[in-house]
């Protein structure tokens, strides 16, 4: 079992920026892809972004398009995601995922993903 942990998340003004990390512990870590999500108070989880683990194929929800950028050290085993222009819309807990093997499923579902990490939020003020 692969286990995740985010840092980063923290309280910052409209416009801001942010930059969340995501670490992954194993052995032998080699997955699918890599993603986070977020989630609302009172919504449902969303997907924000992903990537595949080899290659250069990156994701984005329309929603960030433009303002957040995911990347990856495959050395650390560490997935980024980094935070700009931030909007008090984005404010939610940001869960950093990992696909182990290809699911068949839209790598914005996140039915595809088996490993969750615990989750950091991120909070933009108004």
């Amino acid at each position: 079992q692969v286990r995740l942990v985010e840092s980063g998340g923290g309280l910052v003004q409209t416009g801001g920026s942010l930059r969340l990390s995501c670490a992954a512990s194993g052995r032998t870590f080699s997955p699918y892809a890599m993603g986070w999500f977020r989630q609302a108070p009172g919504k449902e989880r969303e997907f924000v972004a992903a990537l595949r683990w080899s290659g250069d194929r990156t994701y984005y929800a329309d929603s960030v398009k433009g303002r957040f950028t995911i990347s990856r050290d495959n050395t650390k085993n560490t997935v980024f995601l980094q935070m700009n222009s931030l909007k008090p819309e984005d404010t939610a807990t940001y869960y950093c995922t990992s696909q182990r093997n290809f699911q068949g499923t839209s790598i914005d579902a996140a039915a595809g993903y088996d490993s969750w990490g615990q989750g950091t939020q991120v909070t933009v003020s108004s």
